[in-house]
Parts: C-alpha cells; structure tokens; sequence
C-alpha cells in the first residue's frame, strides 16, 4: 500500500516539472518581430555564401596559406586545410613534412635536396675549389629556384615550392636514385626522380605523375620556372663575368646567347638545351625526348660596382611551358653541374660544348680542330706554362712565311721610294695623274702597299682564335708557371690599397712584359714603314697613325690585359719576342735589298697584265681625271 502512494506521489512530481518546463519555453518563446530578424539574418548567410563562392572559383594558394606542420589533425582541421588547398591537403599530414632536407654524396657531388619543393637546395663539386680555395657551389643559400606552377581541377593555382615532397633513397645497381613525390594519396603523386651516376656530372631528371589526371587542369598551362644566380669563383669577378653568358641550343642545332654585358631576355622556339654558364662552371638544363615547345629566358647583370657586388655576376631565368600527356606529365630531363671544359661536355654527345665561346665561325673552327688538340698533345706531357710557350713558337714558326711577305713588300717599297717620291714632285699639281703613275711603277715592279697588308690579314683569324682560347682553357684553371699562380687568371705581383678604373687594384707582370714587347716590336717594323709611306691628298696620314699605334697598342696591353689570364699575357709575350727574332733573320740574313732590286728592274721590262680590278680602277681614275679637265676648263671660260 504504501509503496503504491509512492508511485503516485512520483508521477505527480513529474508531471509538475513538465508543466512548469511547458511554461518557461512558453515564456521564452520569440515574438514575431524577433522571428522576423532570424529569418532576415539567415538569408544574409545564404547571400554572404553564395558571393564567398564566387569569390573562390579560382584560388591562388601561397605558402602562408599552409599553417600545418604534419600534425595529427582532427576532422575539422583536416577540413579547413582541403579548403585551402584541395587534394594536396594530404602532403601536408606525412611525416615528411617535418624533415627540411635530404642528403647524398657521389664521387663528384655532395648534395642536398629540399623537401620542401622537392629541387636541389645544395651542390657541391666536390673536386674544385675557387681562388680562395673555398668549395666550388653551384647552388648554395637560396642562389637558386626550380619549381613548377599548376592548375587544379577545382580551380586552383598550386606552386611546388610550397609543399612537402616525401623522399627516399634508393639504388638502381651503381647509380643512386633520389625520388622526391609530392602526393595526393598513396598511389597518386607528382615525382621529381633524381638519378646519380658514379664520377658523372650529369644527372637524369625526370617529371612525372601518376594519378593525377583528374587533379589537374589540362586546359590551363603548367609551367616550369627556373631561376639561378650565378656564384662568383674567380678572383677578378668583371674578368669572369665578361665569360658569364646563358647559352641556348635551338632549333635543331643553332647555338645563341643572351647579351654578355647587359639585361637581355628572349623567347625561343624548340629549345634542345639551355646552359647557365659561369665562366669555368656551367649548369645546364636538357630536354632528353624533344625540345622544349618554346622558353621565356632573361639575362641581368649584377656586378655594377666590382667593389661592391662581389658574390654574384647574373641571375638567369627560364620559364618553360609544359605538356601535358594524356594528363599526366612525363618529361625528362639532364641536369648538368660542373666543369666548362670541352672534352667532358662533348662526351655527352650533345653539342654541350658549344656552349663554350671558342669564337664565331673560323676562329671558332680553327680553335676546335688546332689550338685545343695541340695544346692537349703538349700539355700531355709539358707543365703547362712551357706548353704554351711551345705552342707559340709552333704557331710563329707556321706563320714566319707572312712575315716573309711582309718585310720583303716593306723591302721594295724601300726600294722604289726615291723613284716614286721624283714622280710626286714632277706631277705635284696633279694629285690623280701622280696616283695613277704611282700604282703603274709598284704594278710594273710587283710591289704594292696591299701586298704587305694581305699577308698580315691572314694573322688575324690566328690572332683571335688564340684570344678566344686561353680564357676558356679550364685546363689552365690553377696551374702555375712561374710567378703566376693560376693562369686562367691574372698574375699579380703587387695589390694595390685603391682600385684605378679599368685597371684594377693590383699589377701584374705579364701584360708588362708584353706591353714592351710589342712596343719594340711595332718600333722596329713600323719604323721603316713609316719611312716608306706616302702621304697621299685626301687620305689620311699614315705615318702619323702609325706612329701613335707604336705607344697606343703597348699602353692597350697594359691596361686592358691587366684582369685576364696570365696564359694569354705569357702568349703575347713570347709570341712578340719570336716576332722580333723573326724580323732580324729576316732582314739581316734572307732578303737581300741588292737581289730585291734586281728582280725589280726584270720585273719592270716584263709585260704587265691587269687583272679586271686594277683595269676598273685604272678606268675610274681616268674618268676622275677627264671629268677635273672638264671643270678647269669651264672656270676658265
């Protein structure tokens, strides 16, 4: 009984609870004006929405977007992040995020790979070393960039500089593979996939995706941007930028460049391969399969003031569209680092070494089928400094018979002087009947001015080809001769406290010793031609050129050559005492002036025949002559 009044007592109690909740949500229950404004608030929310959708149709993500660190995320998290940036939300949650870079090291690398944007962050030639025996870098603090910029599906613009790749290092039996995968799944990724070959400078690049052609935007354009500046090494940092150049190959084989003192840019059709040259180091850029549809590349100087900007010398830039296949990318690639130096870019069987400036057209023939095998032969077997030196003597001894030429024209010129100045004096009035008489007696007696001029036109491509060679010589890179101590580069003998523009902070040797040589030389050989040459009305003066050449030529070589290589001081060094040793066997013991006449006075009584230019000039001098009478004749009248 008792415990029935309990139960009723109890649901009582229960139903006075209920009652008195029925009437506090009565009681808080909204009027219609606050009703009114909830419904006007929510369709504020569905417009501001709709518009924050339309405003994110195609969102360009930063790095400062990416505020996670391969966290554990919770489901809101991992949310707000794939809003953010989409599928690529997954790279951002594996514990490759938290690793900043990847190691390796081969026989001629040691390297260092960014997780974060998957490229090269370090390289390290591990066989060089600069002029302060420092370790040659060719990407070092951020000196270079290498990523590719991409649209998603979902509208998007995505950059791989701002993600995590996953590495691993594996072997592929001797070489050493590097894959660096940006993923979206386990099994859907974009790789950059390093392979490392022994004592190779070259590696094997490779772009490639898998399972993300439904991630990617194949109707926007996926391109490959590529920045590097290049890292002074040389002790003359104006000398080595002068020799700091991007080199590109096109169009099936033509080879072009970007201004080497100036900013410079160019857009260029079916690009083989593009070399970012820093004078004795290079890093090049190949298109294995097929060229690169087109590239956009730029070139800026960064030494304006050697003084002061003393660690970089240009910083390149290369962006290259790339194509899609069956929308997935695939493309492969060679990236070079290391020496400019011809016998190892050529093993590539790609026409790498004609990045080098060996020179243009002949000069450039003549250095690669003579100067550089024979300075290889000699070398081979000679220090270098003394190779040079027999390469010199080769070349002058090869060259002697246009000095021959030379000096036996200087001879008969000599010779006819007294007859030729009596035939100025007798037509002294008549400055075009003494030209033509003139160029009568040199034809009747086989001498000409030209005949000197020629021979020493064809030193020319010799001249240049030479200049070309020995500042792109990498053998001579740190090798010493005498008191130089790398003739790649200058030899100093004294530095300076002040730096004397376009002359540097130091002297060196070499360029003086040339300097005197070619002053002696050009005193000894320009001395008996001024003696010889006639001051003609209308033209200038010869002599008086020649005899301001005899002290601007030396002061040139001092002061031009003082920042190159001392090689190719030590060249025209003894190249110019070989040239005056030359000239005295010549002069003193194989033309004599008595058997020159002789051949003179024969060749006089000989019947001359013109050839069609002196008959053309011998014609328009006469015409010249006919049509001065003329105008006399009608002053007069």
């Amino acid at each position: 009984m008792e415990e029935k009044k309990f139960d009723v007592k109890s649901i009582i109690g229960f139903v006075l609870i209920f009652g008195i909740l029925l009437y506090i949500m009565y009681q808080n229950q909204p009027t219609p004006e606050e009703l009114e404004a909830q419904k006007k608030a929510e369709q504020e929310q569905v417009e501001s929405e709709k518009t924050q959708s339309k405003q994110n149709e195609t969102l360009v993500t930063t790095s400062a977007d990416f505020t996670t660190n391969a966290q554990v995320l919770d489901s809101t998290q991992k949310v707000a992040l794939h809003n953010k940036v989409g599928s690529f939300a997954y790279a951002l949650t594996l514990p490759s995020a938290t690793d900043k870079q990847t190691r390796v090291e081969t026989d001629v690398f040691e390297l260092k790979f960014d997780n974060k944007g998957g490229h090269l962050a370090e390289v390290k030639l591990k066989n060089f070393v600069d002029y302060d025996s420092v370790p040659i870098y060719m990407v070092k603090d951020n000196n270079s960039a290498f990523n590719i910029t991409f649209g998603t599906s979902d509208n998007r613009t995505l950059n791989t500089q701002d993600f995590p790749f996953q590495p691993s290092v594996t072997k592929n039996g001797e070489n050493t593979v590097v894959s660096m995968k940006l993923k979206v799944s386990e099994t859907a990724f974009l790789e950059y996939r390093y392979e490392l070959k022994p004592n190779d400078y070259m590696i094997d690049f490779s772009i490639k995706s898998q399972g993300l052609s439904n991630v990617f935007n194949t109707s926007q354009p996926i391109e490959l941007d590529w920045k590097q500046k290049s890292i002074r090494h040389s002790k003359s940092i104006s000398y080595e930028n002068r020799y700091t150049r991007l080199t590109y190959m096109y169009d099936d084989g033509k080879v072009d460049k970007l201004s080497q003192a100036s900013d410079d840019d160019e857009s260029i059709n079916d690009v083989e391969w593009l070399s970012y040259r820093q004078h004795f180091f290079s890093t090049i850029l190949v298109a294995n399969d097929s060229p690169f549809n087109k590239a956009a590349i730029t070139s800026e100087d960064l030494v304006e003031d050697e003084e002061i900007d003393t660690l970089f010398t240009k910083l390149y830039t290369s962006k290259i569209p790339l194509a899609y296949s069956g929308g997935e990318l695939n493309q492969n690639l060679g990236l070079y680092y290391g020496p400019t130096d011809n016998s190892t870019l050529k093993a590539y069987d790609k026409d790498l070494e004609k990045s080098i400036p060996f020179g243009w057209g002949i000069f450039g023939w003549i250095n690669v089928v003579l100067f550089i095998p024979l300075f290889g032969f000699l070398s081979g077997f000679l220090p270098y400094g003394i190779a040079i030196i027999v390469m010199t003597i080769l070349v002058k001894i090869v060259l002697s018979f246009v000095q021959y030429k030379q000096f036996l024209s200087q001879a008969k010129m000599k010779i006819l002087k007294p007859e030729l100045d009596a035939v100025r004096e007798k037509y002294k009035d008549n400055k075009l009947k003494a030209q033509q008489e003139t160029m009568a007696i040199q034809s009747r007696a086989g001498a000409s001015p030209l005949s000197g001029c020629l021979p020493g036109l064809m030193q020319i491509p010799v001249f240049y080809a030479l200049f070309m060679f020995f500042p792109t010589a990498f053998e001579l890179r740190q090798k010493g001769f005498l008191w130089a101590d790398d003739l790649s580069s200058y030899d100093s003998i004294l530095d300076l406290p002040f730096h004397i523009p376009l002359y540097g902070d130091h002297v060196a040797l070499f360029p003086i010793l040339a300097a005197i040589a070619i002053f002696f030389y050009m005193k000894m050989t320009t001395g008996q031609q001024m003696a010889t040459q006639p001051t003609q009305e209308g033209m200038p003066d010869m002599a008086k050129m020649m005899k301001y050449m005899i002290y601007f030529s030396p002061i040139l070589m001092l002061v031009f050559f003082n920042n190159y290589a001392s090689g190719l001081s030590l060249y025209y060094f003894i190249s110019n005492l070989i040239s005056i040793g030359i000239m005295l066997v010549i002069k003193n013991y194989i033309i004599d002036e008595d058997k020159v006449l002789a051949k003179i006075e024969v060749s006089k009584t000989k019947p001359k025949k013109q050839n069609k230019f002196q008959k053309k000039m011998a014609e328009m001098m006469e015409q010249a002559e006919q049509q001065k009478q003329s105008q006399q004749k009608g002053k007069k009248k």
